[in-house]
């Protein structure tokens, strides 16, 4: 591609980008210099994405990236428009659902097939599960030395109704080969360099978690059609793992005779320490493996950060757990650093890899600064750490406990 062309469609994709976090067409877009972006992004009035809350911390437009605020998530399931952003390129625009097409290939498929949606609708018994998605580097922020990234709190993570079709189901229509190990994705959206022939990302998963029962392929988010920025018209998701295994924006997927190779699968992108290594250390690719299954966790949503109440009164805390083993056994909390620890109320989950409720009432028994901090440990006998966990390069799965301020004043 001559320099001219390459300036050109980089140019397009990125006031393309602008315009969708914008929300309306930029009059005049083409002419913005390649490194400028309208300041609009940079002022505190911008009030958001679409089909999102304003109320999301946005922590980046290239690609687009928010995350909720944990007080925000204390619904059972998390409101589509309070559900966090996370992408790696620029989302498709002028979507046609009516003429949105799936295609499974691959050397360990026995045939190429592609559906529509009303299809997979119609051919497939449609199901719906609770499935918590959390990205891989949330709670990054966190790490010290610094990881490279966003620099998410607590807030890359929610949990939604999803409905769709199981992909174990889809998969056996095409046919799948003994040889099979992996399947990978390929989604609409656009590498941020506007070089068409680049890909923003293309991830998967092993075939065993392709053939669980939750992982799905869907169209709907609690009851409604999935938002833009959340992969709308479709999508894979599941429950779980890091949620760039979730493709957005689903076009194709490929059934793999080896470990699929696409974009973020390969050196150290979504990838920890095969052995633990001393903060800051350098990392050779070769040293690295694929994370699998996210770790056991848990987030105080109610109150905010920084509550204030009166000694005479019981302070009501609740918030969600999850983990990629069977289920949460126990929620504890503790109001004096970790040195003890109460019991909270915990309710099952409505299914794998659904968050779970936890509440418990708190006394306490002199005025003065507090901090609650949640532990969550699940059915395979994993416990968050009080403290952030082993260090690595790239800020991946910080599973620390959670923990909120509390300000405890005299008075009836």
């Amino acid at each position: 591609m001559k320099k001219r062309e390459r300036r050109y469609f980089i140019k397009q994709s990125l006031l393309a980008s602008f315009s969708f976090v914008v929300g309306m067409n930029i009059v005049h877009g083409r002419n913005i210099p390649i490194g400028m972006r309208p300041i609009i992004l940079d002022e505190n009035e911008f009030n958001g994405l679409p089909g999102k809350s304003n109320l999301l911390t946005i922590l980046n437009d290239k690609p687009i990236n928010a995350e909720t605020p944990a007080h925000l998530l204390n619904d059972d399931l998390t409101p589509n428009e309070l559900f966090f952003v996370r992408n790696n390129g620029n989302p498709p625009i002028n979507i046609d659902k009516d003429n949105w097409f799936l295609t499974i290939e691959g050397e360990s498929a026995k045939s190429s097939k592609t559906y529509d949606i009303n299809t997979l609708k119609n051919k497939f018994e449609v199901v719906t599960y609770n499935l918590t998605l959390e990205c891989g580097g949330n709670g990054r922020s966190e790490f010290n030395p610094p990881a490279k990234g966003n620099q998410w709190t607590v807030g890359a993570v929610g949990c939604a109704a999803w409905t769709g079709v199981r992909l174990k189901d889809v998969l056996a229509d095409v046919g799948i080969k003994n040889d099979a190990v992996y399947i990978g994705y390929y989604g609409a959206d656009t590498h941020l360099s506007g070089d068409a022939s680049k890909e923003s990302i293309s991830r998967g998963v092993p075939i065993a978690k392709a053939m669980e029962d939750e992982s799905l392929i869907a169209w709907s988010m609690n009851g409604k059609d999935l938002p833009l920025l959340n992969g709308y018209p479709l999508r894979l998701v599941f429950g779980g793992y890091p949620a760039s295994c979730s493709g957005k924006w689903l076009e194709k997927i490929v059934i793999r005779n080896k470990v699929h190779d696409g974009q973020k699968m390969d050196g150290q992108s979504y990838r920890i320490p095969c052995e633990t290594v001393a903060p800051g250390s350098k990392v050779e690719d070769e040293d690295m493996c694929i994370i699998e299954n996210m770790p056991v966790k848990s987030l105080i949503t109610y109150p905010q950060s920084g509550a204030t109440i009166k000694l005479s009164q019981k302070l009501p805390i609740s918030g969600h757990a999850w983990t990629s083993a069977k289920e949460i056994v126990s929620v504890e909390y503790s109001i004096d650093f970790g040195m003890h620890w109460q019991k909270c109320l915990l309710n099952k989950a409505t299914n794998r890899y659904a968050w779970q409720r936890f509440n418990a009432e708190i006394n306490f028994q002199k005025s003065g600064y507090y901090e609650v901090w949640a532990r969550a440990t699940d059915s395979l006998g994993n416990t968050q750490p009080i403290i952030l966990p082993g260090w690595n390069p790239k800020g991946y799965l910080n599973n620390a406990c959670h923990r909120i301020a509390v300000k405890v004043v005299d008075g009836e």
